[in-house]
């Protein structure tokens, strides 16, 4: 049987043979209802997952399940339309695969953004969010196993999961080009329920500012991966037991889209700004 990264060298083999004239060294992932970025980028070219070896498939509606790749002013850029969830039934290391496709395709630094749920009352639907660290409520994460060290170290450090540059680069841009946003922790949470009223309690104790179904497995697994990330979450509805009203999944990603457009001209100038 191949090994993980038999896969994924032959997954990146099939990316590269198919898109030659991009070498791109930043990646974005867009969470529910923000896929709307991929209208930014110019001379654009598609892979559909179905079609890439090895690669999952997203069974999530607003996820669009293609790599996107494109130009920002220039500068080319890896987008993944559509995400894995674990809450899909699917492994952490598959969740994370394409992430690993990254490092192999040469990413450095990778832009990871979410819809999610709210519990600082300060936040309101359409808050934009900069993620300064994340609490991990999966009981699981992509390392867990044999490690290859291919890939990277057996322990690697989590201090810095967020890069303090980039979170710095995104302040000084979103001041710059009048994006309001706060800062905050994510929690990541198995779902695919939403969480109840207790649950939400417990999470804001340990100190979470919001709470969503994704995003700290690709964080983990990119920082074992030497690549930088920058966490943008787009908080779509107040968490149980804080909004009045019943939670649904089309109200999310309504709220999403509506945001996207200042989540999306913040990215692309991030990106036109990163060295």
């Amino acid at each position: 049987m191949n090994s993980m990264y038999d896969k994924v060298v032959e997954s990146t083999k099939y990316i590269k043979d198919k898109i030659t004239k991009f070498n791109p060294k930043v990646a974005v992932i867009l969470g529910s209802g923000l896929g709307n970025l991929v209208d930014v980028l110019e001379d654009k070219e598609y892979i559909d997952y179905k079609d890439i070896p090895n690669f999952p498939q997203s069974t999530v509606e607003g996820h669009e399940g293609r790599l996107v790749f494109g130009k920002i002013k220039g500068i080319d850029v890896l987008a993944m339309q559509g995400r894995f969830h674990y809450y899909e039934g699917y492994t952490m290391k598959e969740v994370t695969y394409p992430v690993y496709v990254m490092q192999q395709l040469g990413i450095q630094k990778l832009i990871v953004t979410n819809a999610c749920g709210g519990i600082n009352t300060d936040f309101k639907p359409g808050t934009l969010m900069l993620i300064k660290d994340f609490i991990n409520l999966f009981g699981d994460n992509p390392l867990i196993g044999v490690n290859d060290k291919r890939f990277g170290v057996r322990f690697p450090d989590m201090s810095e999961p967020y890069k303090l540059e980039l979170i710095d680069k995104a302040k000084s841009i979103a001041d710059e080009i009048n994006v309001e946003y706060k800062e905050g922790i994510y929690a990541g949470f198995m779902g695919p329920y939403y969480e109840t009223a207790a649950e939400i309690v417990s999470i804001g104790r340990q100190g979470a500012d919001a709470v969503g179904m994704s995003t700290v497995p690709e964080t983990i697994a990119a920082n074992y991966l030497g690549i930088d990330v920058l966490g943008i979450a787009c908080i779509t509805n107040m968490a149980t037991g804080i909004q009045k009203h019943k939670h649904s999944h089309a109200r999310v990603v309504e709220t999403a889209e509506k945001a996207s457009a200042n989540l999306c001209a913040w990215v692309a100038k991030i990106i036109e700004n990163i060295e």
